[in-house]
């Protein structure tokens, strides 16, 4: 992929995987981290799946990349999160993408009725695209 490095420590991957993960230390080995990360996370264990995604803050939590306040989308972002924890046993992870946090109501709601696989695959590759974004974004 063009304009991904080469190589990154294992802090300058917590930064964009916000925490110091196994996924973080185990890409920090791999030339070109961020291109070989979709592939990494197949051979994942489903805990080090899980701690990936929980090192992420939770959508309606302060982030630079979440905007809009309004008191209503964050308590129903709040409920839907804990349904969706609930529901998965992780943490809901979407690319925002510039999106308002009340644009991304009706994906949450969307994705709350998948089965556990389909979110487990799609929130970690959504957290890599996150990833590249942030490296992009430097």
């Amino acid at each position: 992929m063009l304009g991904l490095p080469r190589q990154l420590s294992a802090d300058e991957l917590a930064e964009l995987f916000s925490g110091r993960t196994r996924f973080v230390e185990l890409l920090a080995r791999e030339e070109d981290p961020l291109t070989r990360a979709d592939a990494l996370i197949e051979e994942l264990s489903y805990e080090d799946k899980v701690e990936a995604l929980e090192a992420h803050p939770r959508i309606g939590e302060r982030s630079p990349e979440q905007h809009g306040d309004d008191p209503r989308v964050l308590a129903e972002l709040a409920t839907l999160n804990r349904a969706y924890e609930k529901t998965f046993g992780f943490r809901f992870i979407v690319f925002v993408n510039g999106r308002s946090r009340a644009e991304l109501v009706p994906v949450l709601r969307q994705r709350l009725q998948r089965t556990r696989e389909e979110e487990l695959d799609t929130a970690l590759h959504e957290l890599v695209a996150i990833a590249r974004d942030r490296w992009s974004s430097r």
